[in-house]
């Protein structure tokens, strides 16, 4: 439970960090979203979700978890 308690206060970061760091851009990109396609939003979602566990693999192929 702990460990869980870590990863969605990391998630928690690092979706906040865009807003911190480039709030203009943040508000046209979500200005932008409901123009896409639903296919378009999933392909984003699948890329993003693999990006994610690619890192966690070569993380844990390098031994750094």
């Amino acid at each position: 439970m702990v460990f869980f308690l870590y990863v969605l206060g990391m998630v928690l970061i690092i979706e906040g960090l865009p807003y911190l760091t480039f709030p203009v851009f943040m508000k046209t990109l979500l200005k932008r979203i409901p123009e896409l396609t639903d296919l378009q939003l999933r392909l984003y979602g699948l890329v993003i979700m693999l990006v994610g566990l690619a890192i966690i693999a070569l993380t844990h192929a390098k031994g750094l978890l």
